[in-house]
Formats: C-alpha cells, structure tokens, sequence
C-alpha cells in the first residue's frame, strides 16, 4: 500500500487548503485513515482520522472545527478541509493508515511523504 499526500502550499492566515491522500496498490481496507503534521522541532501529532468503512471521524482538540475530514471509497482517497487556517498549523502534513482507530504514529502501518503546509501572519 502507498499512500500519497497532496495539496499543501502557502496561504495566508484565514486561508484554506485541501489536502488529498491518495492510496493505491493492493486493496485498499484499513480500519482507518488517519492525518498528522508535524512542525520543526516539534513532534509528530494527531490532526484526525476516519475510519474507512463507516466513515467514523475523530479531530484533535486544537483542530475546534476548523479542519473537516472526508473520504471517497472509490477514488480510494481522503481529504484533509483546512479552514481558518493560522500561522501556528504550518507543518509538514501526513496521511497514515492502520488497521485499528488510534492517534498514536506509533500504531500506522502505513505512512505517506507528507505535504508542507506553510501559513503566513
């Protein structure tokens, strides 16, 4: 399985990006599909994850509606809505998936190469 993140760029404060994950090779099940980023110097951290065959949607606190998760079964692809973006979400955004719901990189299995997202004040 590889996955592949697309979409990031540079926007201003208030912006927004969608960001694109898109998995191919041998089918394609995970239990979930999860977003993290990860800012210079920073650890990796949890943005959300949904989950692949009902589409259940978990966000992390600081995301407090801003960012909406969504997925297309049959493009085998899920979206990452970033609205109301500030300088503070400037990372390198990447999508995971793994066979159980989990917010920790320790438990994916799979990793795609990430997308820069840079917002500017």
């Amino acid at each position: 399985v590889q996955l592949q993140a697309s979409g990031g760029g540079l926007v201003q404060a208030g912006g927004s990006l969608r960001l694109s994950c898109a998995a191919s090779g041998r089918t394609f099940a995970p239990y979930a599909l999860d977003w993290f980023r990860q800012a210079p110097g920073k650890e990796r951290e949890f943005v959300g994850a949904i989950t692949w065959s009902v589409g259940g949607i978990y966000y992390a606190g600081f995301v407090k509606g801003r960012f909406t998760i969504s997925r297309d079964k049959a493009k085998n692809t899920v979206y990452l809505q970033m609205d109301s973006l500030k300088p503070e979400d400037t990372a390198v955004y990447y999508c995971a998936a793994a066979d159980k719901y989990s917010s920790s990189p320790k438990d994916m299995d799979y990793w795609g190469k990430g997308t820069q997202v840079t917002v500017s004040s």
